[in-house]
């Protein structure tokens, strides 16, 4: 089984740029202990997964780095802070990803990756100039979709928490969604694999509908879930599908 699996890294390694950085995220142990799982990764994941064209290399890193913060597994960002860079994800990007996902896994699970990150940052020299301002010049707030969404939360929970209300306002959608650090593209796509990642279907109608409406397409979404089935597991993403595919049936309408 090793030989095969040499066998197969070393193939791919001869039809993509990025197979040897793909196979830098597999620890050694995972041969050692679990070959199959091993071969699993190697074959399937890093050799048909990953070269899978309808969701592009760079935005298979990005979301696999949203789906790792979420599970709170630092010890794995190193490798995949390094994977994301090499795909063309900047150091801005993913600084504004994980500023980004604090609010959407919690600040843990942000801190953590910021220290997973840190050392590779360090050694790529990464600076505070290549990173996002701290307060950037914002971008244009689309004023009848935040009506709506704000319409929406105060007639249901105004009265249960006014200060979620207020905040969800002025921090996420007055603020750190117009952050030009990342496109609100990327920006909606990353809190998607996050939803899926932490098992919370039920606020993906949302912000599926939004990331779509902000370029994510239909074949690119759904790419999305069958790669965050590797790294979120099966039963979440098969909670998404129904969502996903209420989503897909409402934009073809």
């Amino acid at each position: 089984m090793k030989t095969q699996i040499i066998a197969s890294a070393f193939a791919l390694a001869s039809t993509t740029a990025s197979a040897q950085d793909l196979a830098r995220t597999l620890p050694a142990a995972a041969d050692a202990v679990a070959p199959a799982l091993a071969g699993y990764a190697t074959e399937d994941l890093f050799g048909s997964v990953w070269t899978d064209e309808r969701l592009s290399m760079r935005d298979r890193a990005l979301v696999t780095f949203a789906a790792l913060v979420t599970r709170h597994e630092a010890d794995t960002l190193g490798p995949h802070t390094e994977l994301a860079l090499d795909a063309g994800v900047t150091p801005a990007e993913l600084s504004e990803t994980i500023t980004h996902l604090a609010f959407y896994t919690g600040w843990g699970n942000a801190t953590a990756a910021a220290e997973a990150m840190a050392p590779v940052y360090d050694a790529r020299g990464v600076t505070a100039e290549d990173l996002p301002a701290l307060a950037p010049d914002l971008l244009p707030l689309d004023e009848e979709a935040e009506a709506a969404r704000e319409e929406t939360v105060q007639s249901n929970f105004a009265t249960v928490s006014p200060g979620v209300v207020d905040t969800t306002r002025e921090l996420l959608f007055n603020d750190l969604w117009l952050r030009p650090a990342l496109a609100p593209r990327d920006r909606s796509m990353v809190t998607v694999a996050a939803l899926i990642t932490a098992g919370q279907p039920e606020q993906m109608t949302f912000h599926l509908n939004r990331a779509m409406d902000n370029g994510l397409t239909q074949e690119e979404a759904g790419a999305m879930l069958s790669h965050l089935a590797f790294y979120a597991g099966w039963p979440k993403v098969f909670s998404a599908m129904p969502v996903a595919r209420q989503v897909f049936e409402s934009h073809a309408d």
